[in-house]
């Protein structure tokens, strides 16, 4: 039997397995959503300047509102899991990704039932309403195209840069870990996030659309850069939930199982 799997261990397994993969599913899908962060609070869009590309702000993909918490829960993998633990989830993870993207293909190629593109309107409204709506959304069928049909360079360069960035995580993690023990679990959490997300930040828009749309190679710098400040204070900020998930884990799990599951996961490491 897998060492880790074992009563209370292997349910907190399954759960954490169960948030990490709804969690990066569901940001992939609504990810093709941007939406002005500045806006969204209520400010004044900023106006930055990185690698010769000005007037900056905070446009970014609703996925990143997901994102953070499949940071934590990478972490709190890597603590009680290891290394095993994280590559296990995160290749499972790519995969249900891509059969997610193909069922969604699939879907989209399907020919709509006839009274479906319009099935929106209701018969009910006024002419009015019928035609504000028909004139946002005249064709149902064609908006769930557009919305669901991401680009395949999109769908690779965001998977490439997925799995790039966990691997990178949990080998900055582990060599922390093992620099400093039990100590500083904000060191080996946040730090090792701070850098895998940096990878990731790159990466993910070099092959969306350095390579898959031949955008400027000082505009994929500077909107990745954009993209890291937004990650790297989120990193930061989520540090005490990191705590938090601690407690409640050594709590659930008690002292003794917890201490026996980071010691098999260092060692695994």
């Amino acid at each position: 039997m897998n060492p880790y799997l074992q009563g209370k261990s292997a349910k907190l397994f399954v759960i954490l397995a169960g948030i990490f993969v709804t969690t990066a599913i569901v940001a992939e899908f609504i990810g093709v959503k941007i939406f002005s962060l500045e806006a969204s609070m209520g400010l004044k869009p900023v106006d930055l300047s990185f690698f010769g590309e000005g007037h900056l702000s905070f446009n970014l993909t609703a996925g990143v509102l997901l994102w953070p918490v499949v940071f934590v829960m990478t972490d709190i993998v890597n603590e009680y899991y290891g290394e095993k633990g994280v590559k296990f989830l995160s290749w499972m993870t790519v995969g249900l990704i891509a059969f997610a993207f193909l069922m969604t293909y699939w879907a989209i190629q399907l020919e709509p039932a006839g009274f479906w593109p319009q099935s929106h309107v209701q018969a009910d409204w006024s002419p009015e309403q019928q035609q504000d709506v028909l004139a946002k959304v005249g064709d149902y069928n064609y908006a769930f195209k557009l919305v669901f049909g991401q680009g395949l360079w999109i769908i690779i360069g965001s998977l490439v840069a997925f799995m790039v960035g966990q691997v990178v995580d949990v080998v900055f993690f582990h060599r922390i870990k093992k620099l400093t023990g039990e100590k500083y679990i904000w060191l080996r959490a946040t730090g090792s996030t701070l850098i895998s997300q940096l990878v990731d930040s790159f990466v993910v828009l070099f092959i969306a659309f350095y390579l898959g749309a031949n955008w400027p190679i000082n505009r994929v710098l500077a909107i990745a850069t954009v993209n890291y400040i937004y990650k790297f204070v989120m990193a930061v900020g989520l540090t005490p939930v990191i705590y938090w998930m601690h407690a409640v884990i050594e709590r659930y799990l008690g002292l003794q199982e917890a201490g026996r599951l980071r010691k098999l996961a260092l060692q695994d490491s």
